[in-house]
């Protein structure tokens, strides 16, 4: 049981309730130094924030502020609408949307007259109002039949519409702060939304799809490592403001991927004053054994924002270092931690170019290191590698309002992207042994990759003809490049007499070098043909040279008002994707190739195959069709019902095999998804709770590329074969709830119940034994909880706002494991390890 209070751990000793012996293991011998001027950058930072306080101390600008729900029905039994589009126009042009509680919020909106147009399936809301300086208003806006007119009042932002039809699943900026979040990371975040798993590596997986098959944008701009595919940035938690998951994103301005795409979007700089907040101050000892053995934790967060020009500019600094042990419960108590060491920067600066035009410029820092990649159970310290992470992200968005519902974005962002992995000692061979795994990690490699993105994308004036036509027009080129060099190390398996039975020897090290050029245009009609029917029809086409082809991808989704008081909505849409190719595909015939060694009993050679990798045929772009439908119910005032059904069949997948002579990378794959949903969200005066349930199935090949030649690559390649994917949780059950508990304490529980991952059994040779992935882990459950409570403290006449309070996860101490023995050889096969326990955290936040 470990105890962790406020930034203190304490391991209580705990017998893991199922453990293998352990073999000789030798301390991690990485070395503690990363990021040599972390020091120097953190003095930096506080010198650019006094040098910007310094230079910003001008009076507070004088915005208005508008914010509201919007609803059907009659003001004593709304019914709050999600996705509606709000439109103002006067002395500034903005547009949003509302989020999944039917609230929009305006700020900074200068003073005068505005005209407010909000619709929604044909029911609409338009007025004039007026904006006073400093004024804050909070207005309800129902939505009617357009020959009834209705009032509210919205003010400027920049855009950040949200289709209605592929509405998303939103995580509120007050779950962000305020949910139980372990690693204080937003990725860890979208496992809230149904039908998102964290997989047995570790990986966010969207809605049945891998997590190269996603979309990942922060800002609206891809985040993806060019190479592989993989979402690959690091933010400090402090400047997310909201994130979001798109099942089926059928805007076409969304592609490049085959499955969901999740949506990060940033808070804005506090042009009206200064905002500070410090966190996670004190560090965390690492207790073994009743002993304080080192440090367990550090990770301090700072972050400042505030107005550098009075009403023009507004800039937001965060700055977070992460020091981190995280143990395998089954290893050795000295022996157990992996250690990522990292330093995420963010700065931003939002900028009022006139009274049509916004802009933002930001830059993103996140280097890391992370020692012990890939320990497990049965591979100690000394058998991983080490991963070595330098990257940033240069970023700019402009947004011009042409007039009243027009908007022209332009937006360009720069990632540079580098990574390695290294090993720490060459001297020894890899050896894969039944319970455990000798020697030093077989794989070195070395990426480096950058990608220019340019964006252009016009909102028109609306259009009237057969109904109200909403058109938007897009362009994105983007140029990426990738420089390489793999280097495989000699690897033996040894067989239950303690013997070599096979061995891998590698070709000499290959260095290579490749780059690619995107292209795409889109276009989306959001048509409303009557007062009750919205219809969004896009098409986009993407071309790249590395297919050397051009794709045509339409979308289409209906959303329907069944009842004229809009409390049941039927939506549903379908469409093609066409995916990326990460650019380590086409260099797959540089890579090294292979002899793979049969032995005798007594080390002598029986059999000798070598294989060189190939690419078959020519690469294609991987493509998906999709469709869903659903259906929602306000039953009671308080209460909606959710009722949806979704599939996704993706066709022209990369696998890798083995053939005749080679080991082939071919477009023949193939994987499906269905989900059957069920979810309702009931609220209460002082709670809101959150209730789904997920029936799906993952289905595909399962010899994805990245397991053997990605980050942390598998030594032995089988045949590819068939079978539900490796983050196949058939059925799902989350539980999340916000509660305003007396005495001013906000209590966010989460309850996460799934069936346990599916696993293949194999042999000593690690053949496959059987049909892959039909067993299945113990059913996974984990009730995690987090409570605060704000304060103030006078200091020297200063307010300072504390958050205070503490997290429990995994209260029921439920057994999560998270290896198993599959190795039918051993006399502990199919036995469970390295347990996930029960954790206390602390948490304190200081704000002034």
């Amino acid at each position: 049981m470990h105890f962790v209070w406020p930034e203190v751990e304490i391991d209580v000793a705990k017998i893991s309730k199922k453990r293998v012996p352990a073999r000789t293991a030798a301390r991690c011998l990485g070395n503690a130094r990363l990021l040599r001027g972390a020091r120097s950058l953190i003095l930096l930072l506080i010198l650019a924030s006094g040098l910007a306080m310094a230079f910003g101390q001008v009076k507070d600008p004088k915005g208005g502020v508008v914010e509201g729900i919007v609803f059907a029905g009659d003001s004593e039994n709304p019914s709050p609408l999600t996705g509606v589009k709000v439109v103002l126009s006067g002395p500034m042009t903005a547009e949003t949307a509302t989020d999944n509680d039917g609230k929009y919020l305006f700020q900074r909106v200068p003073a005068g007259s505005y005209k407010l147009e909000a619709s929604f399936s044909g029911m609409t809301a338009s007025e004039t109002i007026s904006v006073a300086p400093n004024q804050s208003l909070s207005l309800p806006l129902r939505l009617v039949p357009p020959e009834v007119k209705t009032s509210v009042t919205v003010a400027a932002t920049e855009d950040t519409s949200v289709p209605t039809i592929s509405a998303p699943e939103t995580i509120t900026p007050k779950i962000v702060q305020d949910a139980p979040n372990v690693n204080d990371k937003f990725e860890s975040l979208l496992p809230l939304v149904p039908g998102v798993v964290r997989g047995p590596d570790g990986l966010i997986n969207m809605k049945g799809a891998r997590n190269t098959q996603s979309g990942a944008l922060v800002n609206s701009a891809n985040v993806t490592d060019p190479a592989t595919g993989s979402p690959a940035i690091s933010l400090p938690l402090d400047v997310v403001s909201t994130v979001q998951v798109v099942s089926n994103p059928y805007d076409p301005e969304y592609g490049k991927l085959t499955g969901a795409v999740s949506l990060v979007e940033t808070k804005t700089g506090d042009f009206d004053k200064y905002h500070f907040s410090i966190q996670n101050i004190l560090p965390r000892p690492r207790e073994r054994g009743g002993s304080v053995v080192g440090l367990g934790a550090a990770t301090p967060r700072f972050t400042v924002t505030g107005p550098l020009i009075k009403d023009r500019a507004a800039f937001t600094q965060s700055f977070e270092y992460r020091y981190v042990r995280t143990p395998v419960n089954s290893l050795p108590p000295m022996q157990r931690d992996t250690k990522l060491e990292s330093v995420n920067t963010y700065n931003q600066l939002d900028l009022t170019l006139s009274s049509k035009q916004t802009a933002t410029i930001s830059f993103t820092l996140y280097p890391q290191k992370l020692g012990c990649l890939g320990l497990n159970t049965f591979t100690p310290q000394p058998s991983t590698g080490d991963f070595h992470q330098r990257g940033y992200q240069l970023y700019a968005q402009d947004r011009y309002a042409l007039s009243a519902n027009s908007l022209l974005t332009s937006q360009f962002s720069y990632k540079k992207y580098d990574a390695d992995v290294t090993t720490h000692d060459d001297g020894e061979p890899f050896e894969l042994l039944v319970d455990t795994t000798e020697g030093s990690f077989f794989n070195r490699q070395a990426r480096r990759t950058e990608r220019v993105d340019w964006q252009e994308s016009y909102q028109l004036l609306s259009r009237h003809l057969a109904g109200t036509h909403q058109l938007k027009l897009g362009l994105d080129y983007s140029y990426s490049h990738y420089k390489g060099r793999e280097t495989f190390l000699p690897v033996e398996i040894i067989g239950t007499t303690n013997v070599p039975i096979e061995s891998l020897t590698f070709g000499a090290p290959t260095a290579f070098e490749t780059s690619q050029n995107e292209v795409a245009w889109f276009a989306l009609d959001q048509w409303a043909p009557s007062e009750r029917i919205t219809l969004d029809l896009g098409v986009r086409f993407d071309s790249d040279t590395v297919t050397g082809s051009t794709h045509a991808a339409p979308r289409a989704g209906a959303l329907i008002a069944l009842t004229k008081d809009g409390k049941t909505m039927l939506k549903g849409g379908a469409g093609l994707f066409y995916d990326r190719v990460p650019l380590l595909f086409p260099m797959f015939g540089n890579l090294p190739g292979r002899t793979v060694s049969m032995l005798d009993s007594t080390g002598a050679l029986l059999s000798s195959e070598t294989y060189q990798n190939r690419v078959e045929g020519r690469l294609q772009n991987p493509r998906s069709s999709s469709w869903d439908v659903a259906l929602e119910r306000r039953v009671l005032q308080n209460f909606t019902v959710r009722v949806g059904y979704e599939q996704r069949n993706t066709a022209r997948n990369f696998i890798v095999t083995p053939t005749a002579d080679a080991i082939a990378l071919e477009n023949r794959g193939s994987d499906s998804y269905r989900e059957f949903q069920v979810s309702g969200r009931y609220r209460l005066p002082r709670a809101t709770i959150d209730a789904s349930y997920v029936r799906s199935r993952a289905y595909g090949n399962l010899n994805d590329p990245l397991l053997f030649f990605g980050n942390y690559p598998q030594a032995v390649i089988q045949p590819d074969d068939r079978g539900r994917l490796s983050f196949d949780a058939p059925n799902r059950v989350l539980l999340k709830a916000e509660i305003d508990a007396p005495g001013k304490i906000l209590l966010i529980p989460v309850w996460d119940i799934h069936t346990g991952f599916p696993y293949s059994v194999e042999n000593e040779y690690r053949e496959y034994v059987g049909p892959r992935n039909v067993d299945r882990y113990p059913r996974f459950s984990s009730f995690d909880l987090q409570g605060t409570r704000p304060f103030t403290l006078h200091v020297h006449g200063k307010h300072i706002h504390v958050r205070a309070g503490g997290g429990i996860y995994n209260l029921f101490d439920h057994f999560n494991p998270r290896d198993v023995q599959n190795i039918n050889a051993s006399v502990n096969f199919r036995t469970f390890y390295n347990d996930n326990w029960r954790l206390y955290r602390g948490k304190f936040v200081f704000q002034f």
